[in-house]
């Protein structure tokens, strides 16, 4: 047992049983919507694995504790505090175990507790990457460094749209990650399923998503992988519409000085009050997709697992 890791019964058993299991974020409860749609939202992911046959594993850090499997209790804890919940990274974990504090796990925590626990498939909504300006600010997300270390496959929508998504696939190909376009050759870039840059590789199918990902593990190439999977086309909003929404709300958060950690969530509340809410039911849909997608690889996975 890795110490300060507390796995919840339920994520036990399966894990145990060999049977699938997804990991699932926590920022995107505490930051990413307002109460009580990410409580609201967290539970219809949870619940959308299990139809399709997987387990959840919603993780967080709560009383310093590494969860794997966080019970409703605590979402709703973690979606009525919302942002007094620490934004928490790989630097922050150290600190929040010691002093027993709570955290909210970003894609890359996420990523490396679920690593701890033997989970090897995660469902978010967008990975982090290489912000507008990175080349003057320096600020590029964590979650980029993780998926070259950790070996965790990732299901996202793309890259935020509020980042530069060609840098963005440049620092991952210098990093050794394998970009995959879920039936599609182009990066989908979150709340639009294009964005013109190309992925490295389509694949069509979870069983060769299992596959591909299987053979990296078997090969001990070490890292994750990253699997976008574009947002559902009846949720997919206009490119040009959501860029001048992304862009107005960039121009914001530089009048206020908005840096660090805060960028992020900071964009996303703008984005979501410039388009009166509809970049928020986008949001939704793209999670639910990905944990659909997520929760069929993960059980091809296990199949393989017992071939």
């Amino acid at each position: 047992m890795i110490t300060h890791l507390s796995i919840s019964p339920e994520v036990r058993s399966a894990l145990a049983d060999g049977r699938p299991v997804v990991a699932l974020e926590s920022t995107i409860i505490s930051h990413g919507m307002p109460y009580p749609q990410n409580v609201e939202t967290a539970l219809a992911v949870e619940q959308t694995i299990r139809q399709c046959g997987a387990t959840p594993a919603t993780i967080a850090v709560i009383g310093g504790k590494l969860k794997a499997g966080c019970s409703h209790d605590e979402i709703e804890y973690l979606g009525r505090k919302g942002t007094a919940v620490i934004k928490t990274s790989r630097r922050d974990l150290p600190v929040l175990v010691a002093r027993g504090d709570d955290g909210a796990t970003t894609v890359a925590t996420t990523m490396i507790i679920a690593s701890m626990a033997g989970i090897r498939v995660f469902a978010t909504g967008g990975v982090g990457g290489v912000h507008r300006g990175a080349e003057t600010t320096m600020d590029i997300s964590a979650d980029l460094e993780e998926l070259a270390r950790t070996p965790v496959m990732v299901v996202c929508a793309g890259a935020k749209s509020i980042l530069d998504l060609g840098l963005t696939l440049e620092y991952l190909e210098t990093k050794g990650v394998p970009v995959i376009g879920y039936q599609t050759d182009e990066l989908p870039a979150f709340y639009t399923r294009k964005s013109g840059h190309r992925v490295d590789y389509r694949i069509d199918s979870p069983e060769e998503l299992a596959a591909v990902f299987r053979a990296k593990l078997d090969m001990g190439l070490g890292g994750g992988m990253l699997v976008t999977n574009p947002i559902p086309e009846e949720y997919s909003m206009d490119a040009d519409y959501i860029n001048a929404a992304i862009d107005r709300a960039i121009a914001r958060s530089r009048e206020l000085g908005i840096r660090g950690k805060a960028t992020t969530p900071f964009l996303l509340e703008e984005v979501k009050n410039i388009t009166g809410g509809l970049s928020l039911e986008a949001n939704i849909q793209l999670v639910l997709n990905n944990a659909r997608l997520a929760a069929r690889t993960a059980t091809c996975l296990c199949k393989d697992d017992k071939a």
